[in-house]
C-alpha cells in the first residue's frame, strides 16, 4: 500500500481554519465593539437629552417658585390693605358715636341729677355725679337701661353728703346701628 502523507494538507487546512477563525473572531470583536460603542453613544445621547429636559424643568420650577413668592407677597399686601380698610371703615362708622353718646347722656339725665365726671374707655363708660335723692339715681339708671345707646348700668356706690347723694356708675355703650347691619335681611 502506498503511503500518502496527508499531514501537511491537514496542517495547512488547520492553519487556514485557524486563520479564518481569528479573522471571524476579529470581525466579531470589531462588530461587537461598534455595537457597544453605538449603544453607549445612543445611551449617552439619551442621558444628555434627559439632563437638558431636567435643566429646563428646573428653570421652569425656579420661575414658578419666583412667581409663587410674588403672589404670596401680593396676597400679604392685599390682606394688609384690607385690614387697613376695615380699620378705617370701623373708625368712620364709629366717628359719630361720641356725638350720640353725649346726646344720649343729656337726654337720659332726669331733673335733679348732675354729672361731675365722665370717662370713656373702649365701650365702657364710668360716670360719677350728684343727685337730690336715691330715687333720682334709680330713675337715671332706668333711663339709661331704656336707651338704645347704653346697656347694663351698674351702680358702684352711692353716698349721702348733706342733702345730695354722690354716686358712681358704670355702663356699656352699644351701637344700635351696628345691630341693624348684622341682622340678616
Amino acid at each position: 500500500m502506498a503511503h500518502i502523507n496527508l499531514l501537511p494538507w491537514r496542517d495547512q487546512l488547520r492553519k487556514e481554519r485557524q486563520k479564518n477563525f481569528f479573522i471571524t473572531l476579529g470581525i466579531a470583536a470589531v462588530v461587537a465593539a461598534l455595537v457597544v460603542g453605538g449603544v453607549h453613544f445612543q445611551i449617552q445621547l439619551m442621558i444628555d437629552f434627559q439632563n437638558s429636559r431636567n435643566a429646563r424643568l428646573q428653570q421652569e420650577i425656579a420661575a414658578a417658585d419666583k412667581k409663587i413668592k410674588e403672589i404670596e407677597a401680593l396676597e400679604k399686601r392685599k390682606a394688609d390693605l384690607i385690614a387697613r380698610m376695615q380699620i378705617i371703615e370701623s373708625l368712620q362708622a364709629s366717628r359719630p358715636e361720641a356725638v350720640h353718646v353725649f346726646d344720649e347722656l343729656v337726654q337720659t339725665i332726669p331733673d335733679g341729677v348732675h354729672l361731675n365726671s365722665f370717662s370713656y374707655k373702649g365701650k365702657s363708660i364710668a360716670l360719677s355725679g350728684e343727685a337730690q335723692s336715691n330715687a333720682r339715681v334709680s330713675t337715671y339708671m332706668r333711663n339709661i337701661d331704656g336707651s338704645p345707646w347704653f346697656n347694663d348700668p351698674r351702680l358702684l356706690q352711692i353716698q349721702k353728703k348733706g342733702t345730695v347723694r354722690n354716686f358712681g356708675m358704670n355702663l356699656a355703650q352699644v351701637n344700635p346701628n351696628a345691630k341693624k347691619k348684622e341682622q340678616p335681611q
